[in-house]
């Protein structure tokens, strides 16, 4: 008999959890001839999650939540689930109800009967959101799919089934600083894709506001491209051969025609465009340098604080 496990990060979502612990299981329990387990990761929260884990977890013996004692995020979360799991089959789901519950039955039929290895969820449109989030989203992913060599379409998120092969695949890759999108591509595999409409939250309020998408999305570049860098190589060629030309120009122009040198407001203007076009490629230096550095640190992704089952860090 095939166990799914069910993988919901949560942060400060108490406000769902018991119409989301209903949906999921009254789904599940329309699969026939399956096992399965909910694993609950709180990723920190500073409202009542926990304590109405406690309570799903006591009434429900397919349940279990592990509780970071800080707020790690959601990717960490994410792979908290997957190492902890131990299902056949591992689905990671939002906690808000964005992703359907009714998508179970055909995505556990894609990886155990039609072949594939991983069957995800991709959201065709984005109503609900705002004008300016919407065209952000999907400048960000066109971005990716020219800045790196991985399919990161626009709408393909977290939600997704996958077999233990693949799940083992990601688990190999443990990065300091992750990117699930770019690691679910990277390690590849044959993947079906279901199509499914927006959906709003079913309760509550979301986490994502512009500074932490915009933070996400350059951890999402950092991580699975050094174009960054070669544009800012490019960049400095370019600088440097128009500071040439423009010191043949200004000599020629002194020594052959007796032009007057621009004054003081030119160079102070060309000191400052300079000195800014220098800390920017600096920072994007520092970046990558950064991560580097963290990642030879070598510290734990998460570190569990409480749990219904055995305590422990990773």
């Amino acid at each position: 008999m095939d166990k799914i496990s069910v993988i919901v990060p949560c942060y400060n979502e108490e406000e769902v959890l018991p119409l989301f612990h209903q949906e999921v299981t009254k789904e599940l329990k329309k699969i026939e001839n399956i096992n399965y387990e909910i694993l609950f990761i709180d990723d920190g929260s500073h409202d009542h999650t926990i304590d109405l884990l406690k309570v799903i977890c006591l009434k429900d013996e397919h349940c279990s939540y592990y509780s970071f004692s800080r707020n790690f995020g959601k990717e960490a979360a994410m792979f908290a689930g997957l190492e902890k799991s131990s299902g056949d089959y591992c689905v990671i789901m939002d906690a808000d109800l964005q992703h359907p519950p009714h998508l179970l039955a055909p995505m556990y039929h894609a990886v155990s009967q039609e072949g594939y290895d991983c069957c995800a969820g991709k959201r065709m449109d984005r109503d609900g959101e705002g004008a300016l989030r919407n065209f952000l989203s999907k400048s960000f992913y066109k971005i990716m799919q020219r800045l790196s060599n991985l399919d990161m379409s626009d709408g393909a998120g977290d939600f997704r089934m996958m077999n233990r092969l693949m799940v083992n695949s990601i688990l190999e890759i443990r990065e300091y600083n992750r990117y699930m999108k770019g690691l679910f591509s990277y390690v590849g595999f044959e993947t079906k894709w279901i199509p499914f409409n927006n959906v709003e939250r079913a309760a509550g309020s979301t986490k994502w506001n512009f500074k932490s998408l915009f933070s996400y999305a350059l951890e999402g570049i950092f991580s699975f491209s050094t174009a960054p860098l070669k544009l800012a190589g490019i960049f400095g060629v370019f600088l440097f051969v128009g500071s040439i030309i423009l010191s043949l120009y200004t000599a020629v122009s002194t020594l052959m025609f007796g032009n007057s040198v621009s004054g003081y407001t030119t160079i102070v203007c060309l000191i400052l465009f300079l000195s800014g076009t220098q800390m920017l490629l600096i920072a994007i230096l520092g970046e990558y340098i950064s991560k580097d550095y963290m990642e030879n640190k070598a510290r734990p992704i998460y570190i569990v604080k409480d749990s219904n089952r055995k305590h422990g860090y990773n």
